[in-house]
């Protein structure tokens, strides 16, 4: 997750994997140790964007994922708990190319005929060859919460660091997410459609060492997903609130359409 500081001013990635994460727990496993079950996904996508900001200076990037997940507590009550291991390709201005890897964990339940989910757990974000001056790696405290009313669902996640990249101190990331399935769109059992659009809010402690100009920014994004024989096609809108001027002159920052193809399996 690149921030602005990449470009002398300065991922979770959200853009992809965000969205995505919504249908994860539909998605078919393979069985796993103690009861429980691993899935791994796959996705190259056009760029790799964080809260609205590119992290591979608008190139494409490759990423890999392997999700754990406990058995439920009983038939009776849909509580887990998952442990994942998230990696992307990226490239920063400051620092060139690498890799991101985040690895997580946390309890996950259901309620109210597995309506309502709430997942409560920890992010790690690794940066591996950056050196440690730069002081990238940080941790996360995640909170989401949604509900699926069947026509929508919607999401809100909260995010919190005590110190987070590149040491800016304490970070607030807020979003919300609203996600459509189209079903009148479904020509074939192979092949659905849904939308989502999404506005979020980080907020910075020390937002000079983070890389933003000012203490906050807003970021948005619309995105049509088409899932196609067990692949998911993301074609999407991502903007944010800062300036050019606030991005290091560049359109890391900017309006953009970006698609991206994943397999989960």
């Amino acid at each position: 997750m690149q921030r602005l500081s990449r470009v002398s001013l300065c991922p979770a990635s959200w853009a992809v994997c965000g969205c995505s994460a919504a249908w994860a727990d539909e998605r078919e496993r393979w069985n796993g140790p103690f009861g429980g079950a691993f899935s791994a996904n796959v996705t190259v996508t056009s760029d790799y964007s964080y809260a609205g900001i590119s992290q591979t200076k608008l190139g494409p990037a490759f990423q890999m994922g392997l999700d754990y997940k406990t058995a439920d507590v009983s038939a009776n009550v849909p509580l887990w708990l998952y442990l994942t291991a998230w990696g992307s390709t990226i490239d920063f201005p400051t620092t060139g190319s690498g890799v991101e890897i985040d690895l997580s964990g946390g309890l996950k339940f259901h309620a109210f005929d597995r309506k309502l989910s709430v997942d409560f757990g920890y992010i790690r974000y690794l940066y591996p060859g950056i050196p440690d001056t730069f002081a990238y790696d940080y941790g996360e405290l995640s909170l989401n919460v949604g509900y699926d009313f069947g026509l929508a669902s919607l999401t809100g996640r909260v995010r919190y660091s005590p110190n987070s990249f590149s040491s800016s101190g304490i970070t607030w990331n807020e979003r919300a997410l609203l996600a459509v399935p189209l079903p009148f769109l479904r020509f074939s059992e192979n092949l659905s459609f849904r939308a989502y659009g999404s506005l979020g809010n980080i907020w910075v402690e020390r937002f000079v060492a983070y890389g933003i100009p000012t203490s906050d920014y807003w970021y948005w994004q619309l995105g049509l997903v088409t899932t196609a024989y067990g692949f998911d096609v993301t074609v999407a809108y991502t903007d944010t609130s800062i300036e050019p001027a606030g991005c290091g002159f560049t359109d890391y920052c900017a309006g953009r359409v970006f698609f991206s193809v994943s397999k989960t399996f």
